[in-house]
């Protein structure tokens, strides 16, 4: 067997070989997509956007590039940014972008909608239009945000819910009989939200497999993001090979997306339930991201260590609400249970040497 991997974020196991891909002539035209969209950009612009209940959609070649023009161009507004303090690091260089440039940001407790709301209430005599900033799910904590509560804060005002929603895309949507998560349109479908005030920011790279970005939300607003954006006239478009890898995960979203979904569920659910009879506790929910439960009983750094010797790889990060480091396993589509099995049995072995003071639930 492999070296058991649960590092990889590719959640539906899609890998789009390039033999599986529709053909292409060249990989680039060689210039901006401001002068020329790549070919099929548009029409798999508007694919994805129907999937996540959007008017619009436009493909930029990363989620960094996305959020690194659109917070340019509420920097060029008259606006007050107002940022969930869990939102993932990506959307926070572009806040930090539009700070840089002059706009005043304030930081709220993550998923504290009552908090976002007295700030803006406190801040609106200025005369700027309230931007929330937000995660449509974090997998830090295995919950998604109150975003029905965030959008009421702005909505009033004519202002913004801007959303990274790259983990949820391709997991979570409407759930319906036979699919526990939905049909893969993300947090939107999920709490059923359709709003012009709403602007999504989205990698495919995660549940889709594509290392291409779509920013979707109403069309006057995705129309003047083109128009506004800096990254499409200064840096290279979309390549065609990720287009037509993010056409395909499509596709295979539209075929059998709910059968890999329900695939994924039952893997981590039966990983959970091998993490409990061990006396372990792990945070998650039916996320593919399962992190163990801070636990002073071992050390986490030398766990994963132990884990890594023995061939099983897992992913050792900070914990981003303290300064501890937290230990998770990714667990993806393409997993088999024996690799679950090993992983699990390995952990047994290698949480007894990193053990302080554990005694076995």
């Amino acid at each position: 067997m492999a070296v058991p991997d649960f590092t990889s974020a590719l959640y539906l196991g899609l890998c789009h070989p390039s033999g599986s891909l529709r053909p292409w002539a060249q990989l680039s035209l060689g210039k901006p997509a401001g002068l020329e969209p790549p070919p099929r950009a548009a029409e798999v612009a508007a694919q994805v956007a129907a999937l996540q209940g959007c008017e619009s959609g436009t493909l930029v070649p990363s989620a960094l590039h996305l959020f690194w023009d659109l917070f340019g161009i509420f920097a060029r507004e008259k606006v007050r940014i107002y940022l969930d303090s869990g939102t993932y690091p990506i959307a926070c260089w572009g806040v930090e972008r539009a700070a840089a440039m002059g706009t005043p940001v304030h930081r709220f407790p993550h998923h504290d909608s009552d908090a976002a709301r007295r700030a803006i209430g406190r801040d609106i005599r200025s005369g700027r239009r309230p931007v929330i900033v937000a995660d449509g799910f974090c997998p830090g904590c295995g919950s998604a945000a109150p975003l029905v509560r965030y959008l009421r804060c702005v909505a009033p005002y004519d202002g913004h819910l801007v959303i990274d929603d790259t983990q949820a895309l391709g997991i979570f949507g409407v759930p319906h009989a036979g699919a526990p998560y939905g049909s893969g349109g993300g947090s939107l479908r999920l709490q059923g939200i359709h709003s012009a005030n709403v602007i999504l920011g989205s990698s495919l790279a995660k549940g889709f497999g594509a290392p291409v970005a779509a920013l979707c939300g109403c069309e006057a607003l995705v129309r003047r993001f083109e128009m506004c954006s800096e990254t499409r006239v200064h840096a290279s478009p979309p390549s065609v090979a990720a287009i037509h890898a993010a056409e395909q995960a499509l596709l295979i979203n539209s075929r059998c997306g709910d059968a890999l979904r329900k695939r994924l569920q039952r893997l981590i659910d039966y990983f959970r339930s091998k993490i409990r009879r061990l006396g372990l506790r792990v945070a998650g929910g039916i996320f593919p991201v399962q992190t163990l439960a801070s636990n002073s009983a071992f050390d986490t750094s030398e766990l994963h260590h132990r884990l890594v010797a023995a061939g099983v790889n897992t992913v050792l990060h900070r914990d981003r609400s303290g300064p501890d480091s937290r230990l998770s396993f990714l667990i993806t589509a393409a997993h088999r249970v024996e690799e679950i099995d090993l992983a699990i049995a390995t952990l047994k072995a290698a949480s007894r040497h990193s053990v302080r003071e554990f005694t076995w639930g």
